[in-house]
């Protein structure tokens, strides 16, 4: 007997059990080799229990962890729809690509089902959450503190608006600045007593920290860009003791206009409109006639009293003026030394101390209430 001859035999005593899997046929020939033949019709049954387990899994998770868990169970690694694509292989080759897009229907359905249930449970969530947390937005709110601008802050910016507006730009300079600059180019000589060290501080022989701004305007006129039209405010230092009116630190704004054919009465005029823009329109003003080592002529400027309009108060001590700054012609070496051509080019200049702007203005009587940070104070402005 031969070998096919045996084997048909054999095949004759094969057996046969009914799984969840489908068809199982042991065979004689071989009993450790059990054959699956799954069934087309019995996977679409399988196929229909998953829809129908998943749906009801679905339709009853009433919060989103339960809802995460369905998907685990049915699209997971370990899920019933993956356990049925890793039996592919013992389906017949004819019928694997009917199962396999069945499979991936009834996947997309499943993703469709929890996508749509998930938003519907968020949303859900969502409304819940604002029914518990219902603000009353007629309930006044809880006012944080604000800062405020500082009285020098404000009267900078006022300063600034008056001269922009007059056609100046604002430049700032260096606050540790050369001796040169802040001395030597304003024709401030070596011996001069604004020089010593218990006036000055000084960080080195060639390096302080400055005791005005007008270096500031040193350097815009060395760059040879003519005309100028600029004002340099600033902190500048100088080794003051603390009082009512002094400080060692403390803040400038001065003035430089260099231009063809410019005499004091450009200055005058400038000065005027000045302080009627920032004092009020029947301000009057007086120059009266002074030193500085970098303008000839100089004068100090006085405005009238707007307290009471020139009659003599406790504010202008009974004198019905009140000085507010210094200027003059730029002197001509001050101009040469910046090698600008003091023939063909005129120029005056002015500094105001900022402090003492916002002291007047704002009938302030003590220079320190403004650098103790009291808010009290501050808000008042």
């Amino acid at each position: 007997m031969n070998y096919a001859e045996i084997q048909y035999i054999l095949l004759k005593f094969d057996s046969y059990r009914e799984t969840k899997f489908g068809t199982i046929r042991i065979s004689a020939f071989d009993p450790d080799n059990i054959i699956f033949r799954r069934d087309f019709k019995m996977i679409k049954e399988k196929l229909d229990e998953i829809r129908a387990a998943a749906r009801k899994r679905i339709e009853g998770s009433l919060d989103l962890e339960k809802l995460n868990a369905a998907r685990v169970d049915f699209l997971g690694k370990k899920g019933e729809l993956t356990a049925v694509l890793k039996g592919m292989k013992d389906v017949a080759a004819e019928d694997r690509p009917k199962v396999g897009q069945m499979v991936n229907e009834l996947r997309e359905e499943i993703e469709r089902s929890l996508e749509e249930t998930k938003k519907r449970l968020e949303s859900a969530a969502m409304e819940a959450a604002m029914a518990k947390e219902t603000i009353d937005v007629t309930l006044p709110a809880k006012r944080r503190p604000m800062g405020h601008r500082h009285p020098n802050q404000i009267a900078l910016e006022e300063m600034e608006r008056i001269f922009i507006g007059l056609g100046y730009e604002v430049v700032e300079g260096p606050e540790v600045e050369k001796d040169y600059y802040n001395f030597e180019a304003l024709n401030i000589p070596a011996d001069h007593p604004a020089k010593d060290e218990q006036d000055t501080f000084y960080i080195n022989g060639e390096m302080l920290l400055r005791t005005q701004t007008s270096g500031a305007q040193v350097h815009e006129m060395e760059k040879g860009r003519l005309p100028i039209r600029m004002i340099s405010p600033g902190r500048v230092y100088r080794s003051d003791e603390v009082d009512a009116t002094h400080s060692p630190v403390f803040h400038q704004v001065e003035g430089l206009l260099i231009d063809e054919q410019v005499t004091f009465s450009d200055l005058k005029g400038t000065l005027t409109q000045f302080a009627k823009e920032l004092f009020g329109a029947d301000t009057r003003v007086k120059f009266r006639p002074h030193h500085f080592p970098f303008t000839e002529p100089s004068a100090e400027m006085d405005v009238s009293c707007f307290k009471c309009g020139g009659k003599g108060c406790r504010f202008c001590k009974g004198e019905g003026w009140i000085e507010i700054l210094g200027c003059g012609m730029v002197h001509p070496h001050v101009l040469e030394m910046s090698k600008i051509d003091p023939l063909k080019y005129k120029g005056f200049a002015f500094g105001v101390g900022l402090e003492r702007i916002a002291l007047l203005k704002y009938e302030i009587d003590d220079m320190r209430l403004m650098y103790e940070n009291d808010v009290r104070f501050l808000s008042q402005f």
